[in-house]
């Protein structure tokens, strides 16, 4: 049985070069970058916790913000892209 997935839009502010390419790398390693701070993740529900809770280690809760927009399968299916995106995500699977 495979584990239910998770898509979720992850956003971040994040003033510090160094912070911010910490949080970039572990976001790499789980989805794609639409945008500069914006990524597109496919999580199992324990890799989401994880992600969280390693990024909360990477930034300064003063200064950095992260937001994670889950989206349901039903609202996933229904995602535009203007123009057509060539890259999609990947299925992360459970490590």
């Amino acid at each position: 049985m495979r584990a239910k997935r998770l898509f979720c839009v992850v956003a971040y502010d994040v003033s510090d070069d160094k912070r911010r390419n910490r949080v970039v790398k572990v976001l790499e390693k789980h989805g794609v970058r639409v945008n500069y701070s914006v990524f597109e993740c496919m999580f199992t529900e324990s890799r989401y916790v994880k992600v969280q809770e390693e990024l909360k280690n990477k930034i300064n809760e003063k200064e950095d913000t992260i937001i994670y927009y889950p989206i349901c399968v039903n609202c996933f299916t229904k995602i535009v892209y203007q123009p057509v995106r060539k890259k999609t995500i990947e299925v992360v699977e459970v490590y």
